[in-house]
């Protein structure tokens, strides 16, 4: 389960634009540069996200971009969605890149990854742009340190 690049670069200066919320339009040389995003790639997200109303764009030379709707009102899921469809950790849970398996009809431990898919989806919702931003970094100390039964993790 991994997010694309178009998801991941359209998160990021999604994220940029809720953190300038209400300020003028951020251009997209600069949008590319604090992201580290390739200009030319990210002209083509943000069509894609000013096509699904996410953000508007000003010409000129004071122009840019900007979000069209309140940090509140997008949430992860919604756009990883629009990119990505549906995120599923094996394909036989995945709704858009389902493959069939010979064990289904009595495959146990799939009913595990199909409820990871869906706590997924809910979490994600939940996440707002606004949300978020109000979190903290993960620290590379957290990525490392196991979280699972009696200290251990996958």
């Amino acid at each position: 389960m991994q997010l694309s690049r178009r998801s991941d670069y359209a998160l990021r200066v999604l994220f940029m634009l809720a953190d300038h919320y209400g300020r003028p339009p951020i251009s997209i040389r600069q949008l590319s540069e604090a992201n580290d995003v390739p200009k030319r790639f990210l002209e083509h997200i943000m069509l894609d996200l000013k096509k699904q109303g996410w953000v508007t764009s000003l010409p000129g030379k004071q122009g840019g971009y900007s979000l069209s709707r309140a940090p509140a009102d997008i949430s992860m899921g919604e756009v990883v969605r629009y990119f990505d469809g549906f995120l599923a950790p094996i394909d036989c849970v995945s709704i858009e890149h389902y493959a069939p398996c010979s064990q289904e009809a009595h495959c146990r431990f799939r009913r595990v990854f199909l409820d990871i898919r869906n706590f997924v989806v809910r979490l994600m919702d939940q996440a707002t742009l606004e949300a978020v931003l109000r979190g903290r970094p993960v620290t590379k100390q957290e990525v490392f340190t196991l979280q699972g039964v009696d200290g251990d993790g996958i």
